[in-house]
């Protein structure tokens, strides 16, 4: 009897957490859940405005999605991201950028005997996708850890969650290059991309999309973008895949006999959101504030934050007189406080000494952690 699917899934790290979840809801304040990232202010006007002006939609979407929706990703790629070169044909809309990530692998036919690599440091679905598909994988920074064996697909995550790291454009470069020379598969997950915070060039975030990064070629190369942090839209599921046309074709393919649709009413509602850059800018100033004072409280109260140039969360260190603190133990002292973080080790044992804080919580909430960490 073949082993099921679930059990080669890893533990879902959310689980370990309730302890210290509840003793946090246990504040007499209430709790300050810090944990998720979970966007909590209002979806935009304009956004809601669409939505309900596509409501009437009795017909099946195409999988291939509106030309119009494919349209509005290539001019936001355009205007916000110096992205050149992409056709409509290397645009898909996705349901939710997770079930695309946790799908890659099997959907490209990589399997058992196959190699996939993701960051040593990074949230859980590139290596549940791995294993959904039966294939190997490996975790790490150096592309020389991976010795004699090619993987077929390799992915990055930048800016990075949970560390917030931006890889410069000598990195993304590298890689680029690295993965042509081989004939891997390389997708950028790039979901942050416009939740960066540093004034330094140096540390903005770049797709690899970018012709700077690629040389003007999308050959072998795919990109993952996410409408549910910068537009409040985790509700809605909207995302989209861009790159390679012959790859994009590839999935298109796949998704077609599985009937994998973004709804005609979601895609309308994305439209509206790329084409508006008011909100973002709005939004990116409401996390800006809440992020300053996070991290100052952190800082005051013996917190080192590392990275944390991007993203929507500070990479936190509790640093003792005996050395760094394990994340476990950091996240039982900000429990009793009533706040909730997530520890580090749940992106990868790089993270032990590490706890990520999200700043998506509400401004009452953040005033709350932060007279919290004063006290």
């Amino acid at each position: 009897m073949s082993q099921p699917v679930s059990h080669r899934l890893p533990d879902f790290p959310w689980d370990k957490l309730t302890t210290y979840a509840a003793t946090a809801r246990a504040h007499p304040d209430g709790v300050c859940d810090l944990s998720v990232g979970t966007p909590v202010d209002p979806t935009p006007a304009v956004v809601q405005d669409a939505l309900r002006a596509a409501a009437d939609s009795p017909g099946y979407p195409t999988t291939i999605g509106l030309e119009a929706t494919r349209q509005a990703a290539i001019d936001w790629l355009a205007r916000r991201h110096g992205v050149t070169g992409l056709g409509l044909d290397g645009v898909l809309p996705v349901t939710g950028s997770k079930e695309l990530i946790g799908s890659m692998a099997l959907h490209l036919g990589i399997g058992p005997g196959d190699l996939v690599g993701y960051p040593a440091l990074a949230y859980p679905t590139y290596e549940v996708g791995a294993a959904l598909a039966g294939a190997d994988s490996l975790a790490t920074d150096s592309l020389t850890a991976f010795g004699p064996r090619t993987p077929r697909l390799l992915w990055l995550n930048s800016p990075a969650n949970p560390t917030g790291r931006v890889l410069p454009l000598a990195h993304l470069r590298k890689v680029v290059d690295w993965c042509r020379e081989r004939g891997t598969v390389l997708v950028s997950d790039e979901c942050y991309i416009e939740c960066a915070w540093s004034d330094d060039p140096a540390e903005r975030p770049l797709s690899v999309l970018d012709p700077q990064v690629n040389g003007g070629s999308l050959d072998g190369i795919l990109a993952v973008h996410s409408l549910s942090k910068r537009s409040n839209l985790a509700g809605y599921r909207c995302a989209f895949l861009a790159g390679d046309p012959a790859l994009v074709g590839e999935l298109l393919a796949v998704r077609k006999n599985l009937g994998l649709q973004m709804p005609g009413p979601q895609q309308r509602a994305m439209i509206a959101a790329l084409d508006d850059d008011a909100h973002v800018d709005e939004q990116h100033a409401r996390y800006a504030a809440r992020r300053a004072k996070l991290k100052d409280a952190l800082e005051s109260a013996g917190f080192r934050i590392d990275h944390s140039e991007a993203s929507l969360y500070l990479w936190a260190q509790r640093l003792t007189e005996a050395g760094a603190e394990d994340c476990w133990d950091t996240v039982a002292w900000m429990a009793e406080r009533g706040i909730l973080v997530a520890p580090g080790e749940f992106y990868g044992a790089a993270g032990r000494q590490h706890v990520r804080v999200a700043f998506t919580a509400t401004d009452e909430r953040i005033d709350a952690a932060v007279a919290r960490l004063a006290g």
